[in-house]
């Protein structure tokens, strides 16, 4: 379904809130909270997805999930200097957590997904943190699509499950990262998940160094810390045509 997200916030809401039950959550990274559309009661909604597929071919709702790993790459965003004009480019964003703290920022910013309600999601977002002057949604494929653009930054949060999409997105990134020295890409995963392939396809284009975090998640109705641990690891990637190497 194509959702009018050129609509005022209060209509896109009502869009929303007929298919989903949502709430606002406040998100912190770096010192500043965004409130961040979410599904209140994702347990039923899946058990409801459940039913209408007839226990089978259920897709699950992974773009409404606020991951630890974009959490954790806002927290990194906000320690960038900023330059008048740069761009970043979020891919595979779901509600798009990094790329509304990078336009809080001070980014230019397009949050990108191919998932229809995570871009309904995200143009919510925008409007709710009056973040409309620096951010942009679009449909975008990474698998497929090429823009016209190269962005000075792109980021991803837990973009590296599906071994089949590893070489298209390394394609993409090359495609569409600025030749700029200090150029980067950003990706963020949780430590658990193996993306040993992903890595070794880059290698050949990339230089990359990697950082382990650990991390604390808060409950959304109590506030209470230490409800859940992440270890998360977040990676730098450049061009090796950027570097000369």
């Amino acid at each position: 379904m194509k959702y009018p997200l050129d609509a005022p916030l209060k209509i896109l809401l009502d869009i929303a809130g007929e298919k989903f039950k949502v709430h606002f959550e406040p998100v912190t990274a770096g010192g500043r909270t965004l409130r961040i559309l979410q599904i209140s009661d994702m347990e039923t909604y899946v058990d409801k997805l459940a039913e209408e597929a007839e226990l089978s071919g259920v897709d699950l709702p992974f773009w409404a999930k606020i991951w630890p790993a974009s959490v954790l790459i806002s927290h990194y965003i906000q320690s960038l200097p900023v330059r008048p004009g740069q761009s970043m480019l979020e891919v595979g964003a779901g509600v798009g957590v990094s790329g509304l703290f990078a336009a809080a920022h001070g980014f230019e910013v397009v949050i990108s997904d191919i998932n229809p309600e995570a871009l309904l999601f995200t143009q919510i977002n925008i409007l709710e943190n009056e973040l409309s002057g620096s951010a942009q949604v679009r449909k975008v494929d990474f698998a497929r699509d090429r823009l016209k653009e190269r962005f000075d930054f792109i980021l991803g949060s837990e973009i590296l499950y599906i071994e089949d999409l590893h070489r298209p997105l390394i394609k993409f990134l090359l495609a569409h990262i600025s030749r700029a020295p200090e150029a980067e890409i950003i990706l963020g995963k949780n430590y658990k998940r193996k993306a040993a392939r992903f890595f070794k396809l880059a290698a050949q284009d990339f230089l990359f160094s990697e950082k382990t975090i650990g991390c604390r998640t808060k409950d959304a109705e109590s506030g209470e810390e230490d409800v859940e641990r992440h270890l998360c690891t977040i990676y730098r990637l450049k061009a090796r045509k950027q570097v000369g190497a």
